[in-house]
């Protein structure tokens, strides 16, 4: 019992330390993950600029709000992993049952191996799919390429388990090299199928600008100095005397406030025609907002 519980202790140590190496390498895990909600967010708020003819930087959206725009960039994807990965566990429980109970070893074998090769191959299809047309973002098949790098390798190690057991080493072996290279390919698969997912919300909440901006609040800017918005359905009127002189700008819609700039979408905004009107929040002009269906009141 001595001379186990030493080697025992030894194996634990060494993995810590293996896992404290990796930490000092890539950060740590509160620090990816953050930088990870960063980037996806601007992902998905640069392709939402970009289809609407700006450019995120105009935005100045700071980390925090980059951060909560990439919840709902991840929110689905996780979840999908999630319950994917939960069946995954299921299902290889109970083929170790039935592996260590030593039923059905040709069937199992079998099975295996066609999971491999139904794996790697399904892989290899969609990735010179991707290939062939690298202009092209293909949704969600970055996803499907890891999924198929993963059937393949858990096929490889049930059959490794219908043959012997699998015996643990602390020391770097090719099946352990094997297991971090296919680890860092299908993380960045991952990385690469959430960041297209993100930069297709981006693009789809742009499209649907143009579609539901009956929906944006309402907004009327006062001015005294004119300012000459030439956006499409926007009224310029008179809203004061030759003294003081008022301008008045009906027929915009409020898209965000951000980075000491307010943003204006013309009422009928569209992809192809509509103009974003961009106004300093310094107190320089007065807006007033009103609910999406009250409309503009008059002009006075």
């Amino acid at each position: 019992m001595s001379g186990e519980e030493p080697a025992g202790k030894a194996l634990v140590d060494t993995r810590w330390q293996r896992t404290l190496e990796v930490l000092s390498v890539i950060g740590p895990p509160l620090t990816v993950a953050t930088a990870l909600l960063v980037y996806f967010g601007w992902a998905r708020s640069d392709a939402q600029a970009k289809s609407m003819g700006l450019d995120v930087s105009l935005f100045g959206y700071s980390v925090q709000d980059f951060i909560l725009r990439s919840i709902q960039s991840l929110f689905r994807p996780l979840a999908w992993l999630a319950l994917i990965g939960l069946a995954w566990l299921m299902a290889d429980r109970a083929l170790n049952k039935l592996i260590a109970a030593g039923r059905y070893p040709r069937a199992l074998r079998a099975a295996a191996g066609l999971l491999a090769a139904g794996g790697y191959l399904f892989a290899a299809v969609l990735w010179v799919v991707v290939a062939v047309q690298p202009e092209r973002t293909l949704l969600y098949v970055p996803y499907l390429i890891a999924g198929g790098l993963l059937l393949g390798s858990w096929g490889v190690a049930l059959r490794r388990r219908t043959r012997q057991q699998p015996v643990r080493s602390p020391v770097l072996t090719p099946r352990g090299l094997e297991r971090a290279f296919m680890f860092v390919l299908v993380t960045l698969l991952l990385f690469w199928g959430t960041a297209d997912y993100a930069q297709a919300l981006g693009r789809g909440a742009a499209v649907d600008y143009q579609e539901r901006s009956a929906l944006l609040p309402t907004a009327v800017v006062y001015s005294k100095e004119r300012l000459a918005v030439s956006a499409p359905n926007v009224l310029e009127a008179s809203a004061g005397s030759i003294a003081e002189p008022l301008y008045r700008y009906s027929g915009l819609r409020l898209l965000v406030v951000s980075g000491g700039r307010i943003f204006l979408l013309n009422d009928g905004w569209t992809l192809k025609d509509g103009r974003v009107v961009v106004l300093p929040d310094d107190g320089s002009v007065r807006v007033e907002y009103g609910n999406p269906g009250s409309g503009n009141p008059p002009p006075r």
